[in-house]
Order: C-alpha cells, then structure tokens, then sequence
C-alpha cells in the first residue's frame, strides 16, 4: 500500500505531489486526457507550468485505484467540489476505513456555510477523528520549488495530527500541529475575503496605509465570526490566521487579491473570473460569510462590503466611504462586550 493518495490536481495538489515525491505519491486527476498529457511531459502545464513532477510520483485517472493504494488521502481539490469528492470516495467499497483524510482546501461550502472538515465528515464512513485540515500560508508556486514554507495541521486526534506533520515535514516544509479545527479552517477559509478587499485596494491605487488597516481591522472581524462559531482567539493570531491573512492578501500568486485588483480597476465579476482561469475560493467564501455573520449577530463590515461589490455591483470607491463612515468607536473589544 502507497502511503499518500493525493486527488487533485491542480496547482496546490500538484505541490503537496512533488513534495511528497520521496514517498512515491499517487496523483489524481479526474481527467484521463490530462492525467496522460502530465505523466508524458512530467510537467502540470495548466496548472503549475514550469515544475518538474518527478517520477516516483504516479499520475492515475482511476480513483477507486488510487485510494484502495492509500492508508493517507489528501483532498486537494476546491471547496465546491469537496462534496462531491466525498461522496465518490464513499462509493467505493473497496477503501480502507482507517485511511487518514488530509484536507488542504480553503474555503466554506456555498449554501450549507459547511467548513470542508464537516462536508467530508457528513459524507464518509471515516470517523470525524480521522479527518485533519493541513492548511497556512502556503502558495503552490514556492511549495513546488522547495522554497521554506511553514503550515498548520489542525483536528481533533493528537496520534492522527502527529501522523500528518510526519508524513509531510522536510527540511523545506515545517508543520505545527493545532486542535483548534474550528479556528483553522475559518481562519484560512475568511482571509480570501479579505484578500478580495486588499485587491480592490490596490486595484483603485491605494497605498500602505490601506492596505495596513484593511489587514488589521479584516483580522477582527474573522475573529468575530470566528469566536462566535467556538474557534480559540489565539489560532487567528497563528498561521492560518495573521500568517496566511498576509500572504494571501499581498502576493502576486494570489488568486483572490488578484481577482480583487481585477475588480478595483473596473472589471465585473464575472469578466475577472474569466480572466483569471482558476478558482478564487474568496467569492463563495464571501457568501457564506456574510450569511454565517447575520445569522449570529456579528458585525462583519469588510466582508459585507466585498459581498455587496461582488454579487450587487456596488462601486468599490463607494463601498469604501461607507467602511470609513461608519460611526466611530474603540479599537479593543471583548467576546462579552461586543466588538467595533
């Protein structure tokens, strides 16, 4: 038995691929034609141009092949087909039920506000303990090139999370180890919003100052949410809280700031979307936010404001006057007393 099965392969499923190439990974790509093109040119064109894909790596379109393989399942594919991945892996009989599923998407299930830990737990015949969220800062352009990257593996199983940091630690890539679930995967999953927002701000030629308060105060408010949905305060100031807030919301591989840049200089929605080619995990994420947010009576005002620039095409210059006349009110706050 193989020990990892990645299924995904997209740029980040790519990565986690060529990482784990020492340990002779499966590959999945749930399209033959691709899956033929990469094992021929060991190059992921689509998706991760430029990146050597070793050949102990094993590319497969068959699923039911790659994960009987596997005692370690890694779900590498966007949010939104989470579900779907889920429920075909139930299908398949054959499947060890003691596998480990390692998540490492970033974002919030569209209509049900599922994080993607409890899409694949309402899915699985795997125990809910079984299931981890390997996630932070972590482009898959600099993964792939071995460039130093530090991440979080959350979930509820001390012995499960110690297996995972071992399984994916090298000298380039360190793992800590998190029970804090809930705060991690909202963590990761909320920053795309804010990293829309940090896009239109630099998209409508913004400087440091914005980019600097829209950071801090976007923190806040996934605090917010995120305390009031049972997640610890100190996981947002950790690696999928401030770490991954900055990287995503500041770098040039960034799918969702990009996407908001796009949008800061006057592109809708759906022309950036086109332009862009991939997915930007923000744009649903910004949905469920919001409707998570007013189902808890918690104040969310940049998400709010990135919804209504995203889905009712509100001018993001007047979306930002609104944010900065808001009623004045202190900077420090408590879950008891409310928040500014």
């Amino acid at each position: 038995m193989s020990q990892v099965a990645v299924l995904g392969a997209g740029s980040w499923g790519t990565a986690l691929a060529v990482l784990l190439a020492p340990r002779e990974p499966l590959l999945w790509d749930h399209r033959a034609e691709r899956a033929a093109a990469v094992r021929a040119s060991r190059q992921n064109e689509r998706f991760l141009p430029g990146v050597h894909i070793p050949e102990s790596v094993r590319i497969v379109e068959d699923l039911a092949a790659a994960i009987e393989a596997a005692s370690t399942l890694v779900a590498a594919v966007p949010s939104h087909a989470m579900r779907d991945l889920a429920r075909a892996l139930a299908r398949t009989p054959a499947a060890p039920r003691e596998q480990v599923i390692v998540n490492v998407s970033k974002g919030l299930e569209l209509g049900s506000r599922c994080r993607m830990s409890q899409v694949l737990a309402s899915e699985l015949p795997h125990p809910a303990s079984s299931i981890v969220s390997l996630v932070g800062p972590s482009h898959a352009e600099e993964v792939a090139r071995g460039m130093p990257t530090t991440v979080v593996v959350a979930g509820t199983d001390a012995s499960v999370l110690k297996r995972t940091q071992e399984l994916f630690t090298t000298e380039a890539f360190r793992v800590y180890t998190n029970p804090d679930l809930v705060g991690v995967e909202l963590a990761v999953s909320l920053k795309n919003v804010i990293a829309i927002a940090a896009g239109i701000c630099d998209g409508l030629g913004f400087g440091d100052n914005s980019r600097g308060a829209l950071l801090t105060r976007g923190l806040a408010e996934m605090a917010r949410l995120g305390l009031a949905l049972g997640a610890r305060m100190e996981t947002f100031a950790g690696l999928a809280g401030l770490g991954d807030l900055v990287t995503t919301a500041t770098s040039r591989h960034s799918r969702n700031r990009n996407l908001g840049e796009a949008i800061g200089k006057g592109h809708r929605l759906d022309a950036a979307l086109a332009d862009l080619g991939q997915v930007a995990e923000g744009v649903h994420t910004t949905r469920a936010a919001v409707e998570l947010a007013q189902q808890h009576d918690i104040e969310m005002p940049i998400a709010t404001q990135v919804h209504e620039i995203l889905f009712r095409n509100k001018d993001p210059k007047v979306a930002l006057r609104d944010l900065m006349l808001r009623a004045p009110k202190a900077e420090t706050w408590s879950a008891t007393r409310g928040a500014p």
